[in-house]
Parts: C-alpha cells; structure tokens; sequence
C-alpha cells in the first residue's frame, strides 16, 4: 500500500475519533457559549476531515489499478462515515440556533428585555452572518469543484500515462523481435557467404583438373 495514503489514512483516523468524541460532548451541553464554541470546533475539524479525504481520493487514483480499487472502496466507507457525522453536527446546530432564536423571540416580546436599537443592531449583525457565511459556503464549493475537476485531470493522466507504458512495452518487444531477425540474417548471409567461397573453391579445383588432365592427354601420346 502506498506510504502517503497510510499517512492520510492514520491521521483521517485519528480525526475521526477525535471528532465523534467531541459530538457525543456537545450534544450533552446546555445551549449557550460552550455548546456553540465546541460546535464550531467540529466544523474545523469536519473541513480538515474533508480535505483528508481528497488527499487520499487523489493518491488512490494515482496508483495501479489493482491498488486502486481496494483503496477506493475503502474511501468510500470513510466518506459514509464522515456524511454520518455532518448530520450528527448540522443536527446540532440547528438545535442551538432554534434554541437561541426561541430566547431572542422570548426577549422581544419582553419589552423591558430588549431595546429597538438592540434588535435592530441583533437584526445587521444576523445578515452580516448570514452574508459571509454564504460567501464562504461559496468559495468552499468552488474549491471542491476545482479539486474535483484536478482529481478528474489526474485519472485522465494516469490512464494515458498506463496506455503509454502498454505502447512501450509494445514497442519493446517489436525491437527484440527486430534484433533476433537481423542476428538469423546475418548469420544466414555468414553461410552463404561462406557456402559461394567452398563452391567456388570446388569448381575451381574441378577446372584446374580439368585443365591439368587434358594437358596430359595432348601432350603425352
């Protein structure tokens, strides 16, 4: 397995742990400060899970095929998990702000609780909130796009790059192929070559006995 997905892997591990532990505090605690602080704390951890995640997608689709498919099916266990426990902290959350805004009502209707002036500064700072955080929910979902899009980019790449090892390797053995044919010919030409030389020695060996016989024969009745 690959030492970079273990290490992700370990620490995504570790986080999960830790966060499960810290939901299971938090929906104990009385709505107020301390509640809100640790939920905001899961929210950090839960974008740190998040980006986890995507190191290990991202270092899954990197690797062989055969690897790859165990991690992935593996990713996707974690990734259930995690959707688990964003339910667990969204579940919160709405909690503690319909608790807060069923306090926020019950000082309005109070009229010695609540000034104009508090509501209506209450009433800015809630919009400002509500602004920023869609600002944020924002540039988060254009950062995971653009994740996924590279994530995407990647697979592409190390398919082309598995179709370019094939071809090489193709290609490897065409050129083996192509060396072992041009070893047989030369030896074939060598045995030809050698075969030219031992006919020519024969026929001129069957010449010169030729000649040196019909010499006999005409020069020595």
């Amino acid at each position: 397995m690959s030492e970079v997905f273990e290490g992700y892997e370990r620490q995504y591990c570790e986080l999960s742990v830790n966060l499960s532990r810290k939901c299971n505090s938090a929906a104990l605690l009385a709505d107020g400060e301390p509640k809100k602080q640790q939920i905001s704390e899961l929210k950090v951890g839960l974008d740190d899970a998040d980006v986890l995640i995507r190191k290990m997608d991202l270092e899954a689709r990197s690797l062989q095929p055969s690897l790859k498919a165990t991690l992935l099916a593996k990713l996707r266990e974690y990734k259930s998990d995690l959707n688990k426990l964003k339910k667990e902290v969204n579940k919160l959350t709405l909690t503690s702000a319909n608790q807060a805004a069923h306090d926020l009502e019950s000082g309005m209707m109070d009229p010695h609780a609540a000034s104009a002036s508090q509501r209506e500064r209450l009433a800015m700072s809630t919009e400002r909130l509500d602004q920023s955080s869609d600002r944020i929910r924002e540039s988060r979902r254009i950062a995971l796009e653009t994740e996924d899009l590279g994530v995407s980019i990647l697979g592409d790449l190390h398919q082309q790059r598995e179709t370019l090892l094939h071809s090489h390797n193709k290609l490897h053995g065409v050129d083996d192929a192509i060396d072992k044919s041009k070893k047989i010919l030369t030896s074939m030409s060598r045995r030809i070559s050698r075969n030219k030389w031992i006919m020519g020695s024969v026929i001129g060996a069957l010449i010169l006995a030729i000649i040196i016989i019909l010499y006999f024969k005409l020069f020595h009745h």
